[in-house]
């Protein structure tokens, strides 16, 4: 059988950077690939040489050929009528792909019209049909919303109706799911594949987690340094992985089902070195036992909570009225316990954290540190209290400003905080650059030099330069390969052991809320729907909520893990 897509010997080179290497891969009529690897392996240079959408400074060379017609050989014009119409993409960040200025129906008409003989108003009936096909609610009369009025899930769902407007042959995914919610995460890739089989559609999903593609694909290609390192069908790939950085990825997933926490063991991690040649020399830890057991959280009889909330409220003024985002939440955390915070976007979490940095104003209820009540202290009282406690974000590229060097970065931390003495601050940074694994060299570097795992670590060093006592970890991990994030969460309870220090730790994923807390609180609808130790909120839900959470996990329909 003739593949409907052919890849050969594809090489795609930047000034300075050989992005992909002799690729090979063949994609058959309504199957479903996925390309999986970390980021910068090349699986999204590859996806848009298909598309032709690299910039002029990129040197392409193989063969691209699609029913049998070579890409690289269409003229503009040819491509142009064909990109879009039969074959397509979704682009990883939706607010960005999508025009802030047009309305849905705009942008969606516009494809229409660009390469169907539609009228305006048959073209305006057929954008409806499609919002009402990826499931946009109230179709008719959401096609005139803007993009910023659309949640992520929406907003995605929308690039999707865009994306396969004219019924494409081929629809290429580029990490269609990074960061979303796992439960939207689950419907965007159930619907995904029903438009698959609605279209007769052959599928490409680029993803770095094999644990995510495990339920979906008919076929599993590995990238690392821009080369396939590993293909297979998905089920003989889950079950024997015979390249070492395949296993090393199935073996970090957290999405994977099995038993693990921080305190009983350590996530396996993956380490690549260039060897002489070189070439990459791939070395797989698996999970160990924590040899140095992380000492349990005080008794709540022995002290005070170090954080303590009680019926605490944050509202919002809105033209609809106020908006209480934060609805009566109370919770301790105790010195050295990790406290998880769970649920989707929207639920209230990134507002809770503002409120307990006092960022945000709370509304009522009573905030303690320490045994201090911080709940209506003017900000020259809370200044010296702030060192105590700290924040990790999740995108710390946005995070951290890009015209500061990291030494410039950690050092005015120090200054804020009443550090003066310059040999102070200069020991003080050089050993928490120590303790969060970057090298000394790292800090004449700018932020945009450094990878997203080294990026956080940088991160995780300003949080912990001024020693606190509780940090606040807001999706540290969400937006980061798999193999990063077994590295982070490590460094985390690293930390925390030889530190003492207190988490709450914030996240929208269960399976790693539960590798990484030992109380763990469910959010929904700015209210606490339910709250547990790690094991028993996994094993023994109770809230219907907190069931979707644990059944959106994609382990849960993935093919067994053959043992190691």
């Amino acid at each position: 059988m003739t593949p409907l897509l052919e890849i050969k010997k594809l090489n795609i080179a930047f000034p300075g950077h050989h992005a992909v290497r002799d690729l090979n891969l063949t994609l058959q009529a309504k199957e479903t690939l996925a390309l999986v690897g970390e980021a910068g392996c090349g699986k999204s240079a590859t996806a848009l040489a298909l598309m032709r959408l690299l910039p002029p400074t990129a040197q392409v060379e193989g063969e691209l050929r699609f029913g049998g017609q070579d890409l690289l050989a269409l003229s503009p014009r040819d491509m142009r009528a064909l990109r879009g119409n039969a074959i397509s993409m979704i682009f990883q960040e939706p607010m960005t792909s999508l025009n802030p200025v047009l309305s849905l129906g705009q942008q969606l008409i516009e494809v229409l019209r660009v390469h169907e003989s539609l009228t305006a108003k048959a073209a305006r009936q057929r954008a409806i049909e499609l919002l009402d096909l990826v499931r946009i609610p109230e179709p008719a009369r959401r096609i005139d919303d803007f993009a910023h009025q659309l949640s992520g899930g929406q907003r995605q769902r929308v690039m999707i109706a865009m994306a396969v407007a004219c019924r494409p042959r081929l629809l290429i995914a580029d990490e269609p799911t990074t960061a979303l919610d796992v439960t939207i995460q689950a419907q965007i890739l159930e619907l995904l594949d029903r438009l698959r089989h609605e279209f007769s559609m052959s599928l490409l999903l680029i993803t770095h987690d094999l644990g995510l593609v495990g339920q979906w694909a008919d076929r599993v290609a590995v990238m690392h340094g821009g080369k396939k390192l590993e293909e297979a069908p998905t089920q003989r790939l889950f079950e024997h992985p015979h390249h070492p950085y395949s296993r090393g990825l199935l073996g970090t997933s957290l999405h994977l089902e099995r038993d693990l926490h921080y305190r009983s063991a350590r996530l396996p991690e993956i380490r690549h070195e260039p060897d002489a040649s070189g070439e990459s020399v791939f070395r797989f830890t698996d999970a160990q036992p924590q040899r140095i057991p992380v000492p349990p959280p005080a008794p709540a009889s022995n002290s005070a909570p170090l954080l303590s909330l009680r019926d605490v409220r944050t509202h919002y003024p809105t033209p609809q009225g106020m908006i209480a985002a934060v609805d009566g939440v109370s919770f301790d955390i105790r010195r050295g316990q990790t406290v998880g915070l769970v649920g989707e976007s929207g639920c209230g979490k990134s507002t809770l954290s503002k409120t307990i940095l006092r960022l945000l104003e709370p509304s009522d209820g009573t905030i303690r540190l320490d045994g201090q009540d911080i709940t209506h202290l003017k900000e020259r009282e809370l200044r010296p209290l702030r060192r105590n406690v700290q924040m990790i974000f999740q995108d710390p590229f946005g995070s951290l400003n890009p015209r500061h060097s990291i030494e410039t970065i950690l050092d005015s931390v120090l200054r804020v905080h009443g550090v003066w003495h310059p040999t102070e601050r200069r020991a003080r940074i050089l050993q928490t650059l120590e303790h969060v694994g970057l090298p000394r060299q790292a800090l004449g570097r700018y932020p945009h030099e450094f990878s997203g795992g080294q990026r956080q670590r940088i991160g995780i060093a300003r949080a912990l330069i001024l020693r606190p006592s509780l940090v606040i970890c807001d999706e540290p991990v969400s937006a980061l390969d798999v193999s990063i994030q077994a590295q982070i969460l490590n460094l985390l309870v690293d930390l925390k052991r030889e530190f003492g220090l207190a988490y709450l730790f914030i996240s929208h994923d269960l399976s790693v809320v539960r590798y990484i807390a030992d109380e763990v609180f469910v959010m929904h609808g700015g209210k606490f729907v339910e709250h547990g130790d790690h094991q028993r909120i996994w094993e023994s839900p109770q809230h219907a909520y907190t069931q979707a959470l644990i059944d959106a996990v994609p382990a849960r329909r993935t093919p067994t893990l053959a043992a190691a």
